[in-house]
């Protein structure tokens, strides 16, 4: 797969990076039946980056050749050479490169999207058998394949074909004269061959989702104020990716991050260890597997916090040489003519020891929080999510379900209340990062019991 870019290295005078790739998506949904979307798109081309004496130079072009690819290298050196006459600063990366071959092509005979529509339309039809009060529904299908070749002055090198698809579901209700929606996506790493044998294997979860709708529509406001909850693997992993992830981005700790003033320090409860995985996670490949990154560095996990410390950064070659460290393998790029970013890759908090039903007996009066929707945070670490569902823990029992809520706080303050940690572990299906360029990323966990702001009527 990499020698036919093998041969353009003898054209590499400084430290060089090119990378030929291609990105395929595929949308189809039906809205209450009826296809309004059917849509492909595959986006391919070459890119180089060369590093002179303290300047960066990046060229793409979206023709794949033998001229092209000599044009991008040519052109790329040029700018380098142009902004490293200004700099004048002689630096040498540290380097762990890695070479890799990963193709996570389906071995089984694709299906065309014909079939897939009849296989989303089974899905629709059986929602509208057996939920008739149901007044909307959409049920679609998402396949992104990131296909990449890269090679590097440095002996980096690497081929990999990563699938993401999902199929998902969102239900509406009428309550009150107004619509209450739910919805949750199914899926994640693989191709649809591999990950969807049978509509009727998606059933029980569709089921699950109308009877959470069906509390959520007779569900009741949160009280306000600092209040003992349990937030679920899909909220509890959006706290670690937007809430301390990105805090701890080494380009975003050099723009000041809260981050830069914690290192060794403690940040959390020593319950917390939350790591960066690059491509496996607990005996089993992460949603978004990561083997060499996109500067041809050698992927590692980045152990962010560990028993409660903050113990590293994620980092990119530039970073690295910056801090004094070795690099994590974080430099990711979504297109051909993006330039790698420090990225996440797959954050997670690891398992605790806890059961589930023991933290939520633990709790007299707060909540259980399942389902995060829109939110923000910033590089202090302050965030605001929105929860889509949860419900009301009274006397250590589950009791009414939750209209939409925001929560709120500094997610490190939010960690250090953390006293119990569930065992299990479970990843989204299909989360995408926006940080200048979209990236797929893995985010999941355990549930974690804590005190947070709830945000009331």
């Amino acid at each position: 797969m990499l020698r036919e870019i093998q041969s353009f290295k003898k054209l590499f005078s400084k430290y060089t990076e090119l990378r030929i790739q291609e990105n395929r998506n595929v949308y189809l949904t039906l809205l209450k039946g009826d296809l309004t979307n059917n849509t492909s798109s595959a986006i391919k081309g070459i890119s180089a980056r060369v590093f002179d004496q303290g300047g960066w130079g990046f060229a793409s072009n979206s023709v794949i050749g033998e001229e092209s690819i000599k044009s991008v290298i040519r052109e790329a050196s040029e700018n380098a050479s142009f902004l490293g006459n200004k700099y004048k600063n002689s630096i040498t990366f540290p380097s762990n490169p890695g070479i890799s071959e990963n193709s996570f092509i389906t071995s089984k005979q694709l299906r065309t999207d014909k079939e897939k529509i009849a296989f989303l339309k089974e899905i629709d039809n059986y929602i509208t058998t057996k939920y008739p009060l149901l007044v909307s529904r959409v049920v679609g299908h998402n396949i992104l394949e990131m296909e990449k070749k890269l090679i590097t002055s440095d002996g980096g090198e690497f081929y990999s074909m990563i699938p993401r698809t999902a199929i998902v579901c969102y239900l509406t209700m009428m309550k009150d004269d107004a619509p209450c929606s739910l919805g949750d996506s199914f899926g994640g790493f693989g191709q649809f061959e591999d990950l969807f044998s049978d509509p009727a294997i998606l059933y029980p979860k569709i089921d699950e989702i109308y009877e959470h709708l069906i509390k959520k529509t007779e569900g009741i406001y949160p009280d306000a104020g600092i209040k003992d909850v349990i937030l679920d693997a899909d909220l509890a992993g959006i706290l670690a990716h937007e809430a301390i992830g990105h805090t701890t981005e080494a380009d975003i700790v050099l723009g000041g991050s809260i981050a830069g003033e914690y290192l060794n320090e403690v940040v959390s409860s020593p319950l917390i260890t939350l790591t960066d995985f690059a491509n496996e996670a607990f005996g089993k490949i992460c949603p978004v597997p990561v083997f060499v990154d996109d500067e041809g560095t050698k992927a590692e996990d980045a152990v962010i916090i560990e028993k409660g410390v903050l113990k590293s950064y994620m980092h990119n070659k530039e970073s690295a040489n910056h801090f004094g460290v070795k690099p994590t393998g974080n430099a990711r790029a979504y297109l051909f003519s993006d330039e790698p970013l420090i990225r996440m890759r797959n954050t997670a908090i690891s398992p605790g020891t806890s059961k589930l039903e023991d933290m939520i007996s633990s709790i007299e009066d707060g909540y259980y929080l399942m389902k995060s929707g829109n939110g923000q945070a910033d590089s202090t670490s302050e965030f605001m999510f929105g929860v889509v569902l949860g419900y009301e823990i009274k006397n250590g029992k589950i009791r009414n379900g939750l209209k939409e809520m925001t929560i709120s706080g500094v997610a490190f303050d939010v960690l250090k209340t953390v006293s119990m940690v569930s065992d299990d572990m479970k990843w989204s299906n299909f989360g995408m990062c926006g940080k200048k360029q979209p990236i797929p990323v893995g985010m999941g966990g355990p549930a974690i019991k804590c005190k947070v702001n709830i945000g009331g009527r």
